[in-house]
């Protein structure tokens, strides 16, 4: 399986950059997840890999060649996309074994890699079928069969789950995976969810305005994210982010009271702050705990509270303030207006007024 490599990738329509510079290094056999909100460009920049976009300036290589000016059907690379694109006229079978035949592939040689794939995909009852005999799930493995027949170097999924229902995506997400067990070949992915790119990938690229955020593990994003945007895009319900002033700084210590809450206060252990600087408190919902359990306790007024059965969210919100989701994993009802939780410093994020971390 081949590496896919960037350096220096930018893309330009006219006078807008969409892509403004990106490095990255894809190891053979990893999972890559390109995540971010809408209009990032993370679509983008899988076209350019596919050959479907021309690179406007840097450089891509895939298996250590340089493919800028290689033709999409020689660079090694199957892709899937959003839609399905399945012929209607031909069967399940037909349609995995399309592109072999248009290669003019030996008819023995398709019906011996149509039916691996079938195999692999568990779609031998279906192969006779035609696609509107098909859920939208069959449909996606019919889709992802045709990439595979084809035994890519590197596959390229866009945002392949994005038109199936939540049931069917929590299944197509654990067949990929298995898949990509199973395959050991280079995957590059595409989402908008967030959900997607922490169960399905070894590396996750995060990008915001045609720009690399952060690349690391998913666990690794989660815990130590680089900046207010990655803590707050990473993590499901995300980040709590409260406005806070620092009172006191030295000695690598600093001493931070809550603006909507101050008689909450307390000591980080952080370098690089002044006494009267702006800062954002970032708390995860889980990382709230019992009153006096933490550094600092805070009285909520309850807004809204879901009721997942052994996991209930609370949010709360009063005049002025944020948007508090806190994560409840013991109490099976709550009925009160108010609830009180604990913020531990150990398990606080901080960041400056232009969204970078404070460590």
């Amino acid at each position: 399986m081949s590496s896919v490599k960037l350096r220096g990738v930018r893309k330009i329509f006219g006078s807008l950059e969409v892509i403004k510079g990106v490095d990255l290094d894809i190891d053979a056999k990893e999972f890559v997840v390109f995540v971010g909100p809408s209009g990032c460009g993370k679509s983008t920049l899988l076209r350019m890999i596919a050959g479907l976009e021309p690179i406007s300036k840097g450089d891509l290589e895939i298996g250590g060649k340089r493919m800028n000016d290689v033709d999409p059907s020689q660079r090694g690379i199957a892709m899937v996309f959003q839609t399905y694109a399945l012929y209607p006229h031909m069967t399940v079978r037909e349609n995995m074994g399309f592109a072999l035949r248009f290669a003019r592939v030996p008819k023995e040689q398709i019906a011996r890699q149509v039916d691996a794939a079938a195999r692999i995909l568990a779609l031998g009852p279906l192969m006779d079928r035609y696609p509107k005999e098909l859920s939208g799930g069959q449909r996606q493995r019919v889709a992802i069969g045709r990439a595979i027949v084809r035994n890519p170097e590197v596959f390229l999924f866009d945002e392949p789950l994005s038109n199936l229902d939540a049931e069917l995506r929590v299944h197509m997400r654990i067949e990929i995976a298995r898949l990509h067990k199973e395959l050991q070949t280079t995957i590059i992915y595409v989402t908008h969810d967030q959900v997607e790119a922490m169960t399905l990938a070894d590396k996750i690229v995060v990008l915001r305005d045609g720009l690399v955020e952060q690349v690391g593990r998913p666990l690794d994003l989660y815990d130590d994210p680089a900046n207010q945007f990655v803590a707050g895009f990473i993590g499901s319900p995300k980040m709590n982010f409260l406005p806070a002033r620092i009172v006191d700084a030295g000695n690598g210590q600093a001493t931070i009271v809550l603006r909507d809450h101050p008689e909450a206060r307390l000591t980080m252990t952080v370098t690089g702050v002044s006494a009267g600087e702006e800062v954002q408190l970032g708390v995860r919902p889980e990382h709230f705990g019992a009153p006096g359990a933490g550094d600092a306790d805070l009285t909520l007024e309850i807004d809204v509270a879901e009721h997942l059965g052994s996991t209930s969210y609370v949010y709360s919100r009063t005049d002025g303030e944020p948007l508090i989701i806190e994560r409840e994993e013991s109490r099976r009802e709550i009925g009160q207006d108010r609830i009180t939780v604990s913020i531990s410093a150990s398990q606080a994020y901080l960041f400056n007024k232009n969204g970078q971390r404070i460590r």
